[in-house]
């Protein structure tokens, strides 16, 4: 029926997220059978992790920005860099 699991780890965060949206455009249909509702509603969850885990990598980036003297963005670091 859908994907499997372990290929969720694969997926970028836009693809992650329009199969999230997809699940839950089945869920709110009401035509799934209980069975298979369910075992949308765990790739849903599954989905849903991944995208905040994306997520916050990307805001632990944002926040590596590097800023000079005056405020303004000079550059990034890496989060396994020396100040992590």
């Amino acid at each position: 029926m859908e994907e499997p699991t372990a290929d969720i780890s694969q997926l970028s965060f836009e693809d992650a997220l329009r199969a999230l949206e997809d699940v839950v455009r089945k869920l709110e249909g009401g035509e799934v059978p209980l069975d298979d509702s369910i075992s949308l509603y765990e790739r849903g969850e599954l989905l849903r992790k991944h995208c905040q885990t994306r997520l916050d990598a990307a805001q632990a980036r944002i926040e590596k920005i590097v800023a000079g003297p005056d405020g303004n963005a000079t550059g990034t670091q890496p989060l396994d860099g020396p100040d992590s």
